[in-house]
């Protein structure tokens, strides 16, 4: 009788190869061979399912915003609404070794995706997520009237807060600022924006407008 062959989690299998090549040895040196011998295949075995490395690239990163987006569907958040959004946009910053890992793949698609068109749709897309979440938080802070005075709109807020949380994880991967000193940049921020200081503590689900998604 045929072996059955589950693919998805073959699949899954070599998104871990790859996240441990880079965090091991950095983005630069993912390839076939590096990829599989992490996974324990071979290199023809790989290129079954994954021909190229920016195949292999591309793959690692789009499984990088499918992990953000289960987590951030599954998390318990806190009662209060900017608890709730520091939460959330922190499932998505390099606060601890797997997230920093997510961080170097995702960030690495800047320059990976000036010379090859498909790693450009990534990098898109991973862009795009970004946006379109920081947006949701700050329309949600806005339904909850959770936002300090200000003359800017929700379009220029939410862009705002998306270069502040794309700075600091930059700015983590560089090395110019550890996680903690990230996490007190970004409850800073969030304070000024709300008016109000952050509590991230409890665990009941908050009613910040829609329930938050990367696309």
């Amino acid at each position: 009788m045929p072996k059955i062959v589950d693919h998805e989690q073959r699949r899954r299998e070599l998104a871990a190869a790859v996240w441990q090549v880079i965090a091991e040895h950095g983005v630069d040196e993912v390839s076939i061979r590096t990829v599989a011998a992490a996974a324990g295949w071979s290199a023809g075995a790989l290129r079954h399912y994954l021909a190229t490395r920016g195949e292999l690239l591309a793959f690692a990163c789009e499984q990088v915003i499918d992990e953000v987006t289960a987590r951030i569907q599954s998390l318990q958040l806190p009662a209060d609404p900017v608890g709730a959004v520091r939460a959330i946009l922190l499932e998505t910053m390099p606060v601890d070794e797997r997230r920093h890992t997510e961080a170097s793949i995702a960030f690495s698609f800047l320059a990976l995706g000036l010379g090859d068109r498909e790693l450009a749709r990534v990098q898109r897309r991973h862009f795009s997520s970004m946006h379109d979440l920081c947006r949701q938080m700050i329309e949600g802070l806005a339904a909850r009237q959770a936002l300090a005075p200000t003359p800017e709109n929700v379009t220029t807020l939410a862009r705002r807060l998306h270069a502040v949380v794309d700075g600091l994880s930059v700015h983590v991967l560089a090395g110019h600022l550890t996680a903690d000193e990230m996490v007190a940049e970004l409850d800073a921020y969030l304070s000024g924006l709300t008016g109000q200081a952050c509590e991230p503590a409890g665990a009941t689900e908050p009613d910040i407008g829609r329930t938050p998604r990367l696309p």
